[in-house]
């Protein structure tokens, strides 16, 4: 075991595997807990298909994923652990400033995954927007909606910074884009006008929750808000609703998106805080409230579509990608997207009584189900 890198929770005897299941290592991105939490339903799907699946990450990551899989093996890798700027114009510089250290954790990681391989004798990585983890060894799936990335600069650095981002998912051996091939759910981001240059699929969008309908379960008078994503934005947008919420006449539960964190807010009869939630748990919440308040992060935009649940979605300020996203959901009428700035919990809920909410586009799962069977076929026996 080479020094600085811990093995957790590793039952399976080290070394080439006994039990002639392939070994799938999958590891998500650490910018707030979408990319583990779409991560899910693939983890369950190569479960399906009797894969032996690692999984690696750490802190809030970590917690997610081992509660939500107990019984698998993890292994400790440092996340990029991204920081943003308190307001929108800060963020580019402090993206700027933080990059010299996001690619030494690339290389880092790229080494980590030998390693690792050598170790452990996977029989490919699956890596959520991890720019290190490929291998020239072994199939090496690459996962991103963002094919376009959104930048404040313009169209000029949108092409350089798509020219940089395929330099490095080209050397995986396939992507996947959590959405779909038509009318999808995130517009240009995965729908860019040229391609990687490596095999790229469709695989439909990602959700944890199943859809399904209980009858009178709903409240019309019962908010759900849903906080993510880094800080220090997490903390502003949770202190502006708790301010919001103390005046509002309903009931409300607010999800903190912290499933590290022992300290708890107090909750009264009316408002309910929880630091975090399971799956199962929190689509019991989703499904009591009359509307669901978060960030326009594309997992939970994912799991809304699944969920088929009316919206406002709040922007974290700067980040293209939300704001690039709810503009298009808005247009398309799939979401009320409202500014953090001008956000008015009594002014959004008047809103959204005479927004027109159109359904989300259904996806049944059939695309990602046969993307995972035929990469598992495709891996050669050892």
């Amino acid at each position: 075991m080479s020094p600085g890198i811990k093995k957790i929770n590793t039952n399976q005897p080290e070394g080439r595997k006994i039990n002639g299941k392939p070994r799938i290592l999958v590891a998500p991105l650490d910018w707030g807990l979408g990319h583990a939490t779409r991560c899910i339903p693939i983890i369950r799907e190569l479960l399906a298909l009797d894969c032996e699946v690692w999984l690696a990450g750490e802190a809030a990551q970590e917690v997610l994923l081992r509660e939500e899989f107990p019984g698998l093996s993890f292994l400790q890798l440092e996340g990029y652990r991204a920081r943003y700027a308190a307001s929108a114009a800060g963020l580019v510089w402090q993206m700027l400033l933080q990059a010299p250290r996001f690619l030494q954790i690339i290389k880092k990681e790229h080494a980590w995954l030998k390693k690792m391989v050598a170790e452990y004798h996977f029989d490919a990585v699956i890596s959520d927007n991890r720019f290190g983890l490929y291998h020239k060894k072994i199939p090496s799936v690459f996962i991103t909606h963002q094919l376009t990335i959104k930048s404040p600069l313009g169209k000029w650095s949108e092409r350089l910074i798509q020219k940089r981002n395929y330099s490095y998912i080209n050397r995986f051996t396939e992507c996947w884009i959590p959405d779909e091939m038509r009318n999808g759910l995130a517009g240009t981001l995965s729908h860019p006008g040229k391609m990687p240059g490596i095999p790229s699929n469709y695989i439909g969008s990602l959700s944890r929750f199943n859809y399904y309908v209980e009858e009178n379960k709903e409240n019309n008078n019962h908010l759900l808000f849903i906080l993510s994503g880094p800080e220090p934005q997490r903390s502003l947008l949770e202190d502006k609703i708790i301010h919001e919420i103390a005046h509002y006449n309903g009931t409300a539960t607010i999800v903190r998106g912290l499933p590290s964190e022992k300290s708890l807010l107090p909750s009264t009869n009316m408002i309910r805080f929880y630091n975090h939630l399971t799956a199962e748990e929190l689509q019991k919440e989703i499904s009591k409230a009359a509307y669901v308040i978060s960030r326009s992060g594309y997992s939970t935009v994912m799991d809304m579509a699944a969920l088929q649940k009316k919206t406002i979605l709040i922007p974290t300020p700067g980040q293209t990608e939300q704001e690039y996203l709810a503009e298009y959901l808005t247009e398309k009428k799939m979401a009320l997207c409202i500014s953090q700035k001008i956000f008015s919990l009594s002014a959004a809920l008047q809103e959204a009584t005479t927004f027109s909410y159109q359904p989300f586009p259904v996806n049944n799962g059939g695309t990602l189900k046969e993307t995972i069977s035929s990469f598992i076929q495709s891996l050669s026996p050892r």
